[in-house]
């Protein structure tokens, strides 16, 4: 895709830093690396404060990449004005920052660490002699309250007559003259820096994507890694399966299969339904079944004769991910969040509309549908979109056209909903699936089943490292 071409899908307005720090994420899988982000960031803060001619300018930097672009600021305005910085020195300090340190140790720089408040009094000149505060503290990455040193540091700075200008984020309790937000604004009111983001780093789904996931409450019990529910099968047999796989591998606790057909797989839990296909008769049950469980899978192996049932269940699921032979009108709805993954024969058959070939058109069109919850358009390039937000996803591999790739894809979509809001979820599944294929593709190329899909989706979605 022609990054012009999809400018009209970058949000705009405030961010929050949870996202922000995903499109960061983006950005250094695009080739932009956090240093270039710090640079960019630290030289456009020094000119900014440079416009205010200070004669003694005081930086106040955290140890997390906030402080970085505070140090690289102070790196640029050295030759300018009398500069000090004052930094925490207490805990780890990630690698850029710790560059941004050595490199200031060579510099016409004032270095003051600050292990605690007790190193605060022979620094309180700096802060009443100073003309300009740049506050680099803390950034996107306040929360919680305030502790010491941060408490004395910052009210040393608001008793002080200097100007204070924050780093993207002013530190709780600073009081602030002026805010420079990189790349976009997270407060109201700030002046946006751009730091050369690239546009795709915004509507492209990425490995940023996988910082949203929580981390597992050690302390948690069976199920708290949520429970899904798998309601399909019967003219065909192994699609709720693979879906019950694919919502497990993508973290889920407990899976039940809700099927007229039983296959022997230990791992999933199988609910017996009588006949050969799922009928009026089961309404009552999967109700029972579906007010327990996290998240419902339906439609997967469903055949055309079931969907009465579908529309009967949809409400009493909290959350779902309707597929296949369920995306037929009227469209099902769960109670609270609800996620569709049609491809584009589907997506006719839901709207009447024939998609057109290219991917900005199918995104217009996806967008402006109007359904109630959240398309996963599959294709050459996936489409996410909640009716105002719109991503793409260009992970997978030409051999996932294989039958059941699309029942892992809602297995996984399932697993992730349990834990995040739909959106987000659709876009996390489709890409961690895209990359899974593209693994199983480096082995087996055109060979590949869907099953091997399901044993590579752990080592794309808890990788450790977002890149």
């Amino acid at each position: 895709m022609e990054p012009d071409r999809i400018t009209g899908f970058v949000e705009s307005g405030l961010v929050t830093p949870e996202r922000m720090r995903v499109v960061e994420k983006n950005a250094c899988s695009l080739g932009v690396t956090e240093l270039q982000l710090m640079e960019s960031a630290g030289s456009a803060l020094a000119r900014i404060v440079g416009d205010l001619h200070p004669a003694r300018i005081l930086v106040l930097c955290g140890s997390g990449n906030n402080g970085g672009d505070g140090m690289v600021a102070a790196r640029h305005l050295q030759k300018e004005t009398t500069t000090d910085v004052c930094y925490l020195d207490a805990g780890p300090r990630s690698s850029s920052p710790s560059l941004q340190l050595a490199a200031l140790k060579h510099c016409r720089v004032g270095l003051h660490p600050i292990l605690s408040r007790d190193d605060l009094p022979p620094l309180e000149g700096l802060f009443s002699h100073a003309d300009v505060i740049l506050d680099a503290l803390l950034g996107i990455g306040a929360h919680g309250t305030l502790r010491e040193p941060l408490i004395s540091i910052v009210s040393l700075a608001n008793a002080s007559g200097a100007r204070i200008i924050a780093a993207d984020v002013p530190t709780p309790g600073m009081r602030v003259d002026r805010v420079c937000a990189f790349h976009r604004p997270k407060v109201a009111g700030s002046t946006v820096i751009d730091i050369g983001i690239p546009v795709e780093a915004e509507c492209m789904v990425g490995p940023g994507e996988l910082t949203l996931i929580p981390k597992r409450d050690p302390n948690g019990h069976k199920g708290a890694g949520g429970q899904v529910l798998v309601i399909g099968g019967g003219p065909y047999q192994g699609a709720p399966w693979l879906a019950g796989l694919g919502a497990l591998r993508a973290g889920a606790d407990i899976v039940w299969i809700a099927s007229p057909v039983f296959e022997p797989i230990p791992d999933l839990i199988y609910e017996p339904l009588s006949g050969q296909r799922i009928g009026e008769e089961h309404i009552d049950r999967l109700i029972e079944l579906a007010q327990r469980a996290d998240v419902i899978v339906c439609g997967n192996g469903l055949g055309t004769g079931s969907h009465t049932v579908v529309t009967a269940v949809a409400p009493y699921c909290t959350r779902a991910v309707f597929d296949a032979d369920a995306l037929r009108l009227p469209l099902p709805v769960a109670a609270n969040e609800t996620v569709y993954t049609p491809h584009a024969g589907e997506f006719a058959r839901m709207t009447g509309q024939k998609l057109p070939g290219d991917t900005i058109g199918r995104a217009e069109m996806a967008r402006s549908a109007g359904f109630s919850g959240t398309i996963l358009l599959k294709g050459h390039v996936d489409i996410i979109t909640d009716n105002t937000r719109v991503r793409f996803n260009r992970t997978g591999h030409p051999a996932m056209s294989v039958g059941g790739t699309g029942d892992v894809l809602a297995g996984v979509t399932a697993g992730i909903l349990c834990h995040l809001p739909a959106f987000e979820a659709a876009c996390i599944a489709a890409y961690v699936t895209g990359r899974a294929g593209e693994r199983v593709a480096e082995e087996r190329g055109e060979g590949m089943l869907a099953s091997d899909l399901v044993d590579r989706i752990p080592a794309e979605l808890f990788r450790s490292e977002g890149v």
